[in-house]
């Protein structure tokens, strides 16, 4: 088994081969230039106002993966074949079984996941036909779906005052908490803003000696940059309390539990935002920002769970991977999840062969059960009080000493039921609600 780890990554290895460095996506017109278009810069592209500019970038985006359409999918048949392999021969049940084990994850979790977004499908139509008709389109193309509903509100917001901002709306969680997390961020805990050669994005890392590190690129235009901050804070204030309550051996959290504490803070924030919007376009921004990151987060990345159980299982039960299964196995996942008022190109199921994370099996559904937890223990605390309050910190100073379930549990949600998961769908409900009101 440790001979055949390196061959196992083989797929994985050539995939980001052919995607990040054979593949070439041309450029795309805007304002009379040429703009190169890339992984990095697609997103861009996609939300840019202009309808034309979005489908030249999507049609010569996905005309790229469509020449490699046939190696993708071999790639990824031989990825989950290799999983099937890996799950059998150390004796587990099945590929999700053995993903599983290592967290302790009861297999309900994952479907339960499934089954819960599939009954409440219903909103997430309703949100794709509001947005039909705030674009004014006679029909929702695929690229028409990741463009703003409401443009950005202007706003100017210097590094210090974001910092302040963070612990206003965390206040709930206490003094301590707040001032820790300002003073490091004020303090050498953050690498602020952008700079040549520096990483884009952002991202936090803890370590069991020093402080932990936070990767910002802030920008004092831009509000999302403050949820990023926030967002980020969330992670290291983890690594703090984890590494300042248990030995060096259980001071690492897993994944399952990692995007909760980062996301409670977003959520913390908006509502504070939320409540102390001084207009109405603000109020807009603001309640359509924090639906489509709900979407992505839960009901995208459940739509991506499924799609990579529907594939090892249908390499478990003997049926091979062409790449005709898997753009039809996509094609109808992406029917059920985006609904009646969506319009689909040829090659929209190619979306299922350019998602790196899929060769990392199992992994996405920790996005959908972490926010959901989230929201969850956000409500909890701003509702509750000391006990609530103390509970949140049980789990973050919990750290990696328990499986995540059970660390969770500390924290007053249990993520073994669907309580949880419906009461963060209902949070989207809501929204859309409010979006329908506010918008016309």
């Amino acid at each position: 088994m440790a001979l055949q780890s390196e061959s196992g990554q083989t797929a994985s290895n050539t995939f980001s081969l052919l995607s990040d460095v054979d593949m070439s996506f041309g450029t795309v017109t805007v304002d009379g230039k040429e703009k190169p278009l890339t992984h990095s810069t697609w997103s861009t592209f996609m939300e840019n106002h202009d309808r034309n500019i979005r489908k030249e970038a999507y049609d010569k985006f996905y005309g790229v993966f469509e020449a490699h359409a046939n190696t993708l999918a071999s790639l990824y048949a031989g990825s989950v074949n290799n999983d099937v392999f890996h799950a059998r021969a150390r004796g587990y049940e099945s590929s999700l079984d053995a993903a599983l084990y290592g967290d302790k994850v009861p297999l309900s979790v994952y479907t339960n996941l499934i089954e819960s977004v599939h009954k409440n499908l219903g909103d997430l139509h309703r949100y794709y036909k509001l947005r039909k008709r705030v674009l004014g389109l006679s029909e929702l193309c695929h690229y028409d779906v990741y463009v703003p509903l409401v443009k950005s509100v202007k706003t100017n917001t210097p590094y210090e005052k974001a910092v302040e901002m963070v612990r206003s709306a965390l206040k709930p969680l206490g003094k301590d908490y707040t001032d820790t997390l300002c003073s490091g961020l004020l303090g050498g805990w953050a690498d602020r803003y952008e700079n040549k050669g520096k990483n884009s994005g952002a991202f936090s890392s803890g370590a069991y000696k020093g402080y932990p590190y936070i990767l910002l690129n802030y920008k004092d235009d831009s509000i999302r940059d403050v949820f990023t901050m926030a967002h980020e804070g969330g992670h290291s204030m983890h690594s703090y309390f984890s590494v300042h309550n248990n030995p060096f051996s259980c001071y690492d959290y897993t994944i399952f539990e990692a995007e909760v504490a980062s996301t409670f803070n977003e959520e913390l924030l908006f509502e504070y935002l939320l409540k102390n919007a001084e207009s109405e376009d603000m109020k807009k921004y603001l309640l359509s920002m924090r639906a489509s990151d709900i979407l992505a987060t839960l009901h995208r990345q459940t739509m991506f769970a499924e799609f990579e159980l529907k594939a090892h299982q249908a390499v478990e039960e003997g049926q091979p991977l062409s790449t005709d299964f898997l753009r039809k196995t996509y094609r109808d996942l992406l029917t059920l999840y985006f609904g009646p008022d969506m319009v689909f190109e040829k090659s929209s199921d190619l979306e299922g062969l350019r998602i790196p994370h899929f060769y990392n099996a199992f992994y996405v559904y920790k996005y959908a059960t972490g926010i959901s937890a989230a929201l969850a223990l956000a409500k909890r605390v701003t509702e509750g009080g000391d006990a609530e309050r103390n509970d949140y910190f049980n789990f973050l100073k919990s750290g990696g000493s328990r499986y995540p379930i059970e660390s969770l549990k500390l924290a007053g949600v249990d993520m073994s039921k669907t309580e949880p998961i419906q009461a963060a769908l209902d949070t989207f409900k809501n929204l859309v609600d409010s979006l329908e009101q506010l918008l016309f």
